[in-house]
């Protein structure tokens, strides 16, 4: 049983998260791995726990 876990800035959104799931799965599925045996567990990470460039992302993008 594969088990995928996706990384994201917080803000997501739902919907979004909703779509990866849906995509992560078609992948597998198309590799004849069964629906019900795929597992995606999307993680919602602070984007004052990011780095980017030496800066977290909080401060980086803090204008978006």
């Amino acid at each position: 049983m594969p088990v995928v876990h996706v990384n994201v800035s917080e803000g997501f959104g739902e919907d979004r998260v909703k779509t990866v799931i849906e995509g992560i799965t078609k992948v597998f599925v198309n590799l004849d791995i069964p629906e019900h045996a795929v597992e995606v567990i999307v993680h919602e990470i602070p984007k004052s726990h990011c780095g980017i460039g030496g800066e977290s992302a909080s401060e980086k993008f803090k204008d978006q």
